[in-house]
């Protein structure tokens, strides 16, 4: 799975959950520069998580700073 792609779908649920983000998504800015909430988050990162058929356990979610972290998780679990 490619990073781009998962981009994309991290963008599109970014921006179907936080209301005004309308530009492309920077993977070096986290969810909060956008105006998400930590609710905001859970549902980004949930429905990400089921569009991409990728499990990952809540705690390997904590340590993530920003949304190229996040990919980096979802590439590391894709496999």
């Amino acid at each position: 799975m490619e990073r781009e792609e998962i981009l994309t779908v991290i963008e599109k649920h970014l921006k179907k959950s936080v209301p005004g983000v309308t530009e492309k998504v920077d993977a070096n800015k986290s969810f909060i520069d956008y105006g998400a909430n930590s609710l905001d988050i859970v549902e980004i990162v949930s429905g990400s998580m089921r569009e991409l058929k990728i499990k990952i356990p809540r705690t390997e979610l904590s340590d993530i700073k920003n949304i190229a972290g996040l990919i980096d998780k979802f590439v590391a679990f894709a496999k």
